[in-house]
């Protein structure tokens, strides 16, 4: 079981959750639906939320949520299967490299004990902020570039826009 505090899940759950599903239209180059947006990240963070309080083996809750991601983003967002699995694999990829990159400044740059900081709840959020920034930038300068490029597609509509 892998404990959130409340202030972990205001601070890092909930903007990370729409960044996901954010990411996924971004990556499947798909133009977002507002409110088919809303609903899938409320829906994906309470989802998340619960599969955090299972009794299971760490690491199984990454591969239950990319699996909530990608039924969300098929069943509420109507991205194609094929489009809507790449699309969570690579966000997943992404976001995993750039905590991993931030692992390796926390560790290396700043010369603090990785252990330290993950236990310390307020120092746990304030480091992970940096990682979940990059991803930010990262999934919304890849938006944007194929929003210029008018590579995106609009599911309901069959457009490209």
């Amino acid at each position: 079981m892998l404990k959130l505090p409340l202030l972990e899940l205001f601070l890092r759950g909930i903007p990370e959750g729409f960044l996901i599903i954010f990411s996924v239209y971004a990556f499947s180059k798909t133009v977002v639906n507002k409110k088919r947006y809303l609903i899938s990240s409320i829906i994906f963070l309470v989802a998340v939320y619960l599969i955090r309080l299972l009794p299971i083996q760490f690491a199984v809750h990454t591969i239950l949520g990319l699996i909530m991601t990608i039924v969300l983003t098929v069943n509420i967002n109507k991205i194609p299967i094929i489009k809507s699995i790449q699309a969570c694999i690579v966000a997943t990829i992404v976001e995993s490299i750039c905590e991993g990159l931030n692992i390796l400044v926390i560790q290396y740059v700043f010369g603090l004990d990785i252990n330290y900081v993950f236990n310390e709840p307020t120092l746990k959020i304030v480091f992970g902020i940096p990682s979940l920034l990059i991803f930010a930038c990262i999934a919304i300068f890849y938006y944007i570039s194929k929003f210029k490029r008018k590579e995106l597609r609009d599911v309901f509509n069959g457009e490209i826009s």
